[in-house]
C-alpha cells in the first residue's frame, strides 16, 4: 500500500469506528425523548425506565464519542494538511458553532442524568429536547464540511492562492440540506432499529405476558415506529440526494448506476456488478427509464455516463455494491417495520414468530451497516477529489509518511475501546438490571 492509500485507510478506519458512536449519540436523545413524552402523556412507568436506561446507556457511548471525534479532529489536521488548509480558510464556521451545540448537549445531558427526578414534567421534556437539538445540530454542523467537499463554493483560488472568500455562502452551499436532512434522518433510523434489536432480543429470553416481556414488547415497537418512519424518510432524502448528484456529481451516479453511456431513458439496473472490461452491469435486473424518471421526473432525462469523463476522474467501480448495499438494507427495514406494525397493532397478536423476532434482532446491526456503507459510498464515490474539482485526494494528504505503524496502532486502539465499552455497557447493566425497576 502507497502513503496516500495507507493514510485513507487510517482515516476510514477512525470514521468508521467513529460513527457509529456519533450516529448513536444523535439517534438516542430522541428515542428517549419519545419514552420521556410517552410516560408524561399515558402515565405508563414502563416508558419512564426506558427513557431512564437509555439516557444511562447514551452517557456511556457519549463517553467514547469524545475521545473518537477528538481524534477524527486531530487526524483531519495531521492527515490532511491541504484539506485543512482550505477549510480553515473558507469554511470554518460550521466548527466554531459546533463548540456551541455540544456545550448545550452536555450541559442539558446532566442536568437530566442528575436531576430528572426533581424536574416537573414540563423541564424533563424540555432537558431532553435540549439533549436531541444539541445532538442534531452537531451533526449538521460537521455533516456541512463533508457537504462542502461535494458541492465547494464561497471562493476562489487563483494562482495557488484563495481569495473572494465568501464564508456563509460556503456553509450553505448546494449540498448543505440534502446532506444534511439525509444524515441525520438515517441516524434516527438507525438508532431506532439498534434499540429494537436490543428489545428483540431481550423478548426471546423473557416469558410471554411477563412484565419484563411487556416492557420490551412496547421498547420494540416504539424502535419499529420510530425507525419505520424515519427509514421511509431516509428513501426520500436518499432520493434527494441521488437528484443532487446527477446535478452536481455525475460521476458519481454514473459509478453507483454502472451507467458508462450518455443516454436519455436510463435503466435503473437493481444488483448486479459492474464489469468494467465490457462496461456492463453483469446480473442486474433493469428497469427501463426508470433512472432518468427518478433523476429528472421525465424519462426524457439525459444521465450522464462514464465516458463522459477522463477515465481518471471515475471513482472506484465498485461503489456500485456500496450503493447497492445501502440501498437494499434500507428497503428491508421499511418491510421489517411494516410487517412488525401490521403484525401488533392491526393484527393485535401479542408474541411474535420466532423468524420475525430473529429478523428483528439483526435489524439493529443491518441499520448500522447501511450507515457504514453509506459513508464509504460517499466518500470513495467523490475519489479523485478530496474537495470536488478544486483539491485532489493525492494533494490533500501529508506528505510525512511513517503511516503504517500509525494505522495498525489506531486500529488496535479502536478494538480495544470497542471492546471496553461492549463490557463497560454489559456489566452496568448488569448489576442494575430491569428487575429493580419493573418487578418479574
Amino acid at each position: 500500500m502507497d502513503e496516500i492509500l495507507l493514510t485513507r485507510a487510517l482515516f476510514g478506519t477512525t470514521m468508521a469506528f467513529h460513527i457509529i458512536f456519533a450516529t448513536m449519540g444523535v439517534a438516542l436523545p430522541l428515542m428517549i425523548l419519545s419514552a420521556e413524552i410517552l410516560y408524561q402523556k399515558t402515565k405508563d412507568k414502563d416508558y419512564a425506565v426506558m427513557a431512564k436506561r437509555w439516557i444511562k446507556g447514551f452517557a456511556i457511548l457519549l463517553a467514547v464519542a469524545i475521545p473518537s471525534g477528538t481524534i477524527a479532529g486531530v487526524q483531519l489536521s495531521l492527515l490532511w494538511p491541504g484539506y485543512m488548509k482550505i477549510i480553515g480558510e473558507v469554511v470554518p464556521l460550521p466548527f466554531q458553532i459546533e463548540i456551541f451545540a455540544f456545550f448545550i448537549e452536555a450541559l442539558f445531558l446532566s442536568i437530566y442524568v442528575y436531576a430528572a427526578d426533581r424536574l416537573s414534567p414540563l423541564m424533563r421534556i424540555v432537558s431532553v429536547s435540549l439533549v436531541a437539538f444539541g445532538a442534531a445540530a452537531s451533526a449538521v454542523l460537521i455533516t456541512n464540511a463533508h457537504a462542502f467537499q461535494n458541492t465547494p463554493v464561497g471562493f476562489r483560488i487563483v494562482e495557488g492562492q484563495i481569495v473572494d472568500v465568501d464564508p456563509w455562502a460556503a456553509f450553505f452551499n448546494p449540498n448543505f440540506i440534502v446532506a444534511a436532512s439525509h444524515v441525520l434522518v438515517t441516524a434516527y433510523m438507525t438508532g431506532a432499529f439498534m434499540l429494537a434489536s436490543v428489545a428483540a432480543f431481550k423478548m426471546l429470553k423473557a416469558s410471554p405476558g411477563s412484565s419484563h416481556f411487556v416492557y420490551y414488547r412496547k421498547a420494540l415497537m416504539l424502535g419499529l415506529i420510530i425507525g419505520g418512519l424515519f427509514s421511509i424518510f431516509s428513501a426520500v432524502t436518499g432520493h434527494e440526494s441521488a437528484i443532487h448528484l446527477h446535478h452536481y456529481n455525475p460521476e458519481k451516479l454514473a459509478a453507483a448506476e454502472g451507467l458508462f453511456e450518455t443516454r436519455s431513458h436510463a435503466p435503473l439496473k437493481i444488483g448486479g456488478w459492474t464489469d468494467p472490461e465490457t462496461q456492463e452491469v453483469k446480473y442486474a435486473i433493469e428497469i427501463p427509464g426508470l433512472l432518468s424518471f427518478l433523476a429528472g421526473y421525465s424519462f426524457d432525462e439525459v444521465v450522464r455516463g462514464l465516458n463522459d469523463f477522463p477515465k481518471e476522474y471515475w471513482p472506484p467501480l465498485f461503489v456500485r455494491v456500496l450503493f447497492n448495499g445501502m440501498v437494499g438494507i434500507g428497503m428491508l427495514l421499511i418491510v421489517l417495520s411494516i410487517i412488525g406494525f401490521i403484525w401488533r397493532h392491526i393484527l393485535k397478536r401479542d408474541v411474535f414468530p420466532k423468524w420475525m423476532m430473529s429478523c428483528f434482532v439483526v435489524s439493529g446491526p443491518l441499520a448500522m451497516l447501511a450507515i457504514e456503507l453509506g459513508w464509504i459510498f460517499a466518500c470513495i464515490g467523490r475519489q479523485p477529489w478530496a474537495i470536488y474539482r478544486v483539491l485532489s485526494t493525492a494533494d490533500a494528504a501529508t506528505t510525512a509518511g511513517h503511516i503504517a505503524p500509525l494505522f495498525v496502532l489506531f486500529t488496535g486502539l479502536y478494538v480495544v475501546l470497542g471492546i471496553i465499552t461492549v463490557l463497560v455497557l454489559y456489566f452496568y447493566f448488569k448489576r442494575h438490571p430491569l428487575a429493580e425497576e419493573i418487578p418479574v
